[in-house]
């Protein structure tokens, strides 16, 4: 048999509940968002309370014993020998509870867990306001834990108040102090935790996680890197979750803030964003590896090589999380013609097109003005070639990797000119771009970079006065969008044409974006009959110019609909090249 990974060590409710107050075991932060509904704090209790099984805990030795620096100020009077791998909602409930401590829900708000109890029912519920003015229950648990609970005092005094509401009778008497009784000894409850080696990979870790979880979950790397965040560098995880929640609300007050009507990130993939400048790395797994001290060339580990590490991330994420950037970085996806949030197809390449921006920026100093356009252009094409999906750390690795030979603004400029050019060959605009376009998919890359194109071009709507860029603004708010995405073959006619397959009816290039009032006059018109009408809005110059833009061929309305399609997806890939190169 080969060398166990692990060892097995039993605990009590007490004890894990004692480690976490010290720090001994590295839970953390009470106060970030509990993912659990309210209920099943209180099955698991009513499971302890009944004897029942509530699962195996699953930790990692931190490794270095006493050697940690834990960055920024706090209360605990350890650094961490145990780290949490499974069980962190578990013991979060049971310290919040047994502690009296407050948590932050799902909408960041602060609440307390309070569980009620029923004596003579035994049994456990939410508490509620109706629980509250009913004498028959204990409406919080929590008392029962806390350093000055009298239990003589409370019995005598909860089994004064139930007899003044009806008699109780002999059983009742005696089994009610039992019922407190056991509750209070929850505390001697035994849970069985693994603890993980501290020689066991980061690798061996997930895949124990997830061999032995009965629902099969994945173990997120980036679990591994906030929770170590957590332990050792809590200020700067707090750092990265206070922004991104300050992303997702308009400020009230006019005070600088992270909000945009574009991107409300995630904590992990803010942390993208620093490993990628603070390190020229894209995989999260090496993330840990840093947080540990280990040298990621020789595999050796130091004490004094994860200080460094943990000052160059810090630095880092300081580039991040500054406001002037990343407002700064929203005109770089402007400038690329992605104006309005629903064009943006992947989030993760704007990650890791905002860490290439900043390296640029910090690293290479490049000319501002020369920066955005080659980031808006390098944003187009990774946009338009999905090329961070799939496998985009290993993708982002790769493009890291080339930039580590440059030393000077004008071959940062240079490596990431000659990468687009050879992936944007002249072959990929004239025949793999129009047979991309050869889909149904609502959030078509392609679709998106069209109209990304429209907007840098400058082009009207189709059948209107106004332009595209001006209809797509964000900030505009109403009840109907500005611009609508309409069938230029409704799918009535084309289903009274037997056309019925969905796939077909939605085709890309079936789709034009008009004002919303000439999208609800059109309906399920032909385009023989709607077309004509609106072609004598304008005069043949203006009007050849707008089905220019728009990838309409001249009297397109009278084509067969499948060589209509082809015929415009030639052009719409036309088109997204013009737009391309127009920001050269």
């Amino acid at each position: 048999m080969s060398d166990l990974l692990f060892k097995k060590v039993d605990y009590t409710v007490g004890k894990l509940v004692e480690d976490i107050a010290l720090g001994e075991i590295g839970l953390p932060d009470i106060q970030r968002p509990f993912v659990w509904d309210t209920t099943r704090v209180r099955d698991l209790f009513d499971s302890m309370y009944r004897g029942y099984p509530i699962g195996t805990l699953l930790f990692w030795e931190n490794g270095y014993p006493g050697e940690y620096r834990i960055i920024g100020e706090g209360k605990k009077q350890k650094a961490p020998r145990l780290l949490i791998v499974d069980g962190q909602q578990r013991l979060t409930a049971l310290y919040a509870v047994m502690r009296n401590v407050p948590i932050v829900d799902k909408n960041f708000d602060r609440i307390r867990l309070r569980i009620a109890f029923h004596p003579v029912e035994e049994k456990f519920e939410v508490t509620n306001t109706a629980i509250e003015r009913d004498p028959t229950w204990i409406a919080d648990i929590s008392r029962f834990w806390q350093p000055d609970f009298d239990h003589y005092d409370f019995v005598s005094t909860l089994l004064e108040r139930l007899e003044e509401r009806r008699r109780l009778t002999p059983e009742e008497r005696k089994r009610i102090p039992q019922a407190i009784q056991r509750l209070v000894n929850l505390i001697n409850y035994p849970m069985t935790a693994l603890e993980i080696s501290v020689n066991a990979s980061e690798e061996q870790v997930a895949e124990i996680f997830v061999r032995i979880n009965s629902q099969g979950r994945t173990l997120n790397q980036a679990d591994f890197i906030l929770t170590l965040m957590s332990v050792f560098w809590d200020e700067g995880r707090k750092q990265l979750e206070e922004f991104c929640r300050e992303a997702k609300r308009p400020p009230v007050d006019n005070h600088p803030s992270p909000y945009n009507p574009y991107f409300h990130p995630q904590p992990d993939q803010l942390l993208r964003a620093d490993v990628a400048l603070g390190f020229r790395r894209a995989r999260l797994e090496h993330v840990y590896s840093i947080l540990r001290g280990k040298d990621l060339q020789t595999g050796e580990f130091s004490p004094e090589r994860r200080d460094a590490q943990f000052a160059l991330l810090e630095k880092a994420q300081a580039e991040v999380l500054d406001l002037q950037h990343w407002h700064d970085f929203f005109k770089v996806i402007k400038r690329a013609g992605y104006i309005h949030p629903s064009l943006i197809t992947s989030e993760t390449t704007l990650v890791y097109t905002y860490a290439l921006w900043l390296i640029g920026k910090r690293d290479f100093a490049l000319d501002p003005h020369t920066l955005r356009n080659l980031i808006a252009r390098w944003f187009f094409m990774s946009s338009l070639t999905r090329r961070y999906t799939g496998s985009p750390e290993t993708r982002m690795e790769q493009d890291l990797a080339l930039l580590r030979g440059c030393s000077q603004p004008s071959e940062f400029a240079q490596t990431l000119e000659q990468e687009m050019a050879a992936v944007l060959t002249s072959s990929y605009w004239e025949i793999t771009l129009p047979n991309e376009l050869a889909t149904a998919s609502a959030r078509n890359v392609g679709q998106a970079a069209f109209f990304a194109s429209l907007c840098l071009l400058d082009a009207p709507v189709l059948y209107s006065h106004l332009k595209v860029r001006d209809l797509l603004d964000p900030t505009s708010k109403a009840q109907k969008s500005a611009l609508e995405r309409h069938h230029l073959f409704p799918r009535k006619y084309l289903e009274r044409q037997g056309v019925t397959d969905r796939r077909d009816i939605n085709q890309v290039a079936n789709y034009a974006l008009v004002e919303w009032h000439d999208n609800i006059d059109i309906s399920a018109r032909q385009p023989a009959e709607y077309a004509p009408k609106y072609e004598r809005r304008f005069p043949p110059e203006k009007l050849r110019e707008m089905y220019r833009y728009h990838a309409l061929p001249e009297r397109w309305y009278d084509m067969e609909y499948s060589t209509f399609l082809e015929e415009r997806r030639r052009l719409m890939a036309a088109i997204i090249r013009e737009g391309f190169e127009s920001l050269r």
